[in-house]
């Protein structure tokens, strides 16, 4: 009999996690799996979760949103973990298990985790952090972090909006530079984010992203003119493409390393959680991971 060790977050989303563990751990069971629950929480260090790690489990099953997945991601590199995992999407966002197109029916992942083979995809690295998704900083950017977590479940995505409207209020500039064989850019921005996934607050803004292509996607709002503000916002929260948009305006580039410096008091994100402080050493780790299921 196979072993998965199944790591939720109770607390992600709507809080439905807590009753679907007995079909969960039934659709296991049915494919000849023993499941091993770990359930997050204050008062105990994630790393707890893997101390019988090394016991021939065939792989990790995480349960909740991209910052569960993150931390999680981050707990593994840090214990040298190298098993794949597989993510049951729970989160209020879920935005890279959207960009890996997995299944939000509990069952119906799972079926497709068994029937699946790890395929290597690749993760971002930030200073000495890892992120699954995404890496950001600017305007919107820390929304997940201001939000009150009872606020968030109780009513999901509204809140994101909700507080992305409050954030357009007081639109503030940051002075950047950023280094890359690619681009160098010194100036004024009020947004950067950098994609491993494809979307962010479940809107597709790296639609050119891939997984396992060994590049990060960088998108860099620049400080532009008010009257020229409002169409742009308009064209990011609908996901449309922004070609139409000139290098004076926004920068979109495709990197497998870059440095970003800032002069300002700038919070970072990685995943919808606190990043690390400036300066930024960011790059790709290609292959960094295993997933089942994509």
């Amino acid at each position: 009999m196979k072993k998965v060790k199944f790591v939720y977050n109770p607390n992600s989303g709507e809080r439905k996690i807590g009753s679907e563990i007995d079909k969960i751990i039934k659709t296991y069971q049915r494919h000849d799996y023993m499941v091993v629950p770990f359930r997050l929480s204050k008062e105990r260090p994630i790393s707890d979760a893997f101390f019988d790690i090394q016991s021939n489990y065939d792989h990790v099953l995480i349960s909740g949103g991209d910052g569960t997945v993150d931390l999680i991601l981050n707990t593994m590199k840090a214990l040298d973990i190298n098993i794949p995992i597989g993510i049951l999407p729970s989160g209020t966002a879920n935005d890279f298990a959207k960009a890996v197109n997995l299944p939000f029916d509990p069952v119906e992942c799972i079926e497709r985790i068994v029937d699946s083979k790890p395929k290597k995809i690749d993760i971002g690295k930030i200073n000495d952090k890892y992120f699954i998704n995404v890496a950001s900083a600017g305007m919107f950017t820390d929304v997940s972090q201001k939000i009150n977590p009872e606020f968030k479940n109780s009513i999901g995505k509204v809140s994101y909006y909700l507080k992305g409207i409050e954030e357009a209020l007081y639109m503030r500039q940051f002075n950047i530079k950023v280094t890359s064989k690619e681009v160098n850019y010194n100036g004024d921005m009020y947004l950067m984010l950098i994609f491993n996934g494809k979307t962010a607050g479940n809107i597709n803004l790296a639609y050119k992203a891939k997984v396992d292509d060994g590049l990060l996607d960088v998108i860099i709002l620049k400080k532009i003119l008010l009257p020229n503000m409002l169409p742009l916002l308009i064209s990011i929260l609908k996901g449309e493409h922004l070609e139409g948009y000139n290098k004076e305006e926004i920068l979109y580039f495709k990197t497998n390393k870059l440095k970003i410096e800032c002069r300002d008091n700038l919070i970072t994100d990685i995943d919808g959680e606190k990043g690390p402080d400036f300066p930024l050493e960011i790059e790709c780790i290609k292959e960094g991971i295993q997933l089942l299921g994509y």
